[in-house]
């Protein structure tokens, strides 16, 4: 799974946003997405694929949430 998938995914099961510090260890936790050097997921990646999509993701508050 893309990150951008497993953040959209982890942020459906919760409601109410997560900071990049929740979203990174929960994808981490379930194993929703390998980085290629099979290294965990980091806040800063998180945080680099939130700015890169802002159509899909919007900061409030120190939290991520959907925009839908």
């Amino acid at each position: 799974m893309k990150i951008e998938e497993a953040i959209v995914y982890v942020l459906t099961k919760r409601n109410g946003g997560m900071t990049t510090d929740q979203i990174a260890e929960t994808i981490n936790r379930f194993g929703l997405h390998m980085r290629k050097d099979n290294q965990p997921v980091t806040s800063k990646q998180v945080y680099a694929v939130i700015c890169r999509f802002p159509e899909i993701f919007t900061k409030e508050g120190g939290r991520i949430m959907l925009i839908m």
